[in-house]
């Protein structure tokens, strides 16, 4: 933070007066050790001057960052070593992209645009405050948002704050739910969690569920965990040329006042390196993140091996 402090006093001494927004990340919360999507949002110039240059730098603890190239700017990144070495799903991770540069591009004052790259945030408590201190480089001049707010400071009462992501927080109640009961955080309930038996010695597995968003704003799973595994992600099945592919998922949205189902070839969780098979009327927890109801648990049921849904009912004692 020292050094953030220190980018900020050297360059916005030399960068005029903005009024009104300011750049920001989309979704300013994100689950612990789970990928998230960055959306850095410019919402204008440098006093009316074109933005020609975008600059975002990386806090440490957030790895295997991949930025999205852009039609008419060019993208490089810069490398170097973390603070520290960092277990990326199994594979120990010492390195990786520290800086993300869009150059070469033309926004005008008058208009908006995002920058989008992708990362791994590692284990940060729930409330931690990351900071992605970004600098605009325009015709004339520049705007460097660096400055990192204090706990428990407003980022609002600074003239030129850092985008920041919070770490989402656990849910109050700390209750499991049941599969087919559900279990509710707010105005999200998650409920018929279910997924099939192992078919022998196998390391994967998916789970299926309803979530169901009874509010009147739209949320979004942001990250799926479970002891039962050591990599869960969200997916989806799509046809390609005719072929059924599956692709990892950034986030799932659920509307305000609608439910969204993950069911076999569909939206589903994606379970990898499972600590031990997949036994029939067996059940196992998960944890979903929120970007606005936190995190909730259920208990997830696990039915016959070629099931195409929940079916019974499984009793929890």
């Amino acid at each position: 933070m020292k050094a953030y402090a220190f980018m900020a006093a050297a360059l916005c001494a030399a960068i005029p007066t903005l009024a009104n927004a300011h750049a920001s990340l989309e979704t300013g919360k994100a689950g612990a050790n789970a990928i998230y999507k960055a959306v850095l949002r410019v919402p204008h110039g440098c006093d009316g001057a074109a933005t020609r240059t975008v600059r975002i730098a990386i806090p440490e603890g957030v790895i295997a960052v991949k930025p999205m190239p852009k039609a008419g700017w060019q993208l490089t990144t810069v490398k170097g070593d973390y603070a520290k070495t960092y277990d990326y799903y199994g594979t120990p991770t010492s390195s990786g992209v520290k800086k993300v540069v869009w150059s070469g591009g033309n926004l005008p004052d008058e208009f908006y645009d995002e920058f989008v790259f992708r990362g791994h945030i590692t284990d940060f408590p729930a409330g931690h405050v990351l900071a992605f201190p970004a600098v605009q480089e325009c015709d004339a001049g520049r705007v460097a948002w660096v400055e990192v707010p204090a706990a428990g400071q407003d980022p609002h009462s600074l003239a030129h704050p850092a985008p920041i992501v919070t770490i989402a927080a656990a849910a109050e109640s700390g209750h499991h739910g049941h599969a087919h009961a559900g279990h509710a955080q707010g105005p999200i309930e998650v409920g018929h969690a279910w997924a099939r038996a192992s078919a022998g010695p196998v390391k994967t597995g998916a789970a299926y569920l309803t979530v169901t968003n009874a509010g009147s704003h739209a949320d979004r799973l942001l990250a799926v965990s479970s002891s039962a595994a050591r990599r869960v992600e969200l997916h989806t099945n799509l046809t390609e040329d005719g072929v059924m592919k599956m692709r990892p998922l950034e986030a799932l949205d659920v509307p305000a006042g609608e439910s969204v189902t993950l069911a076999p070839g569909g939206h589903h969780i994606m379970m990898m390196g499972l600590a031990k098979p997949l036994v029939e009327g067996e059940s196992f927890p998960l944890t979903l993140t929120f970007e606005h109801a936190g995190t909730v648990e259920v208990d997830v049921s696990i039915g016959a091996a070629g099931a195409m849904d929940a079916g019974k009912e499984h009793k929890h004692n």
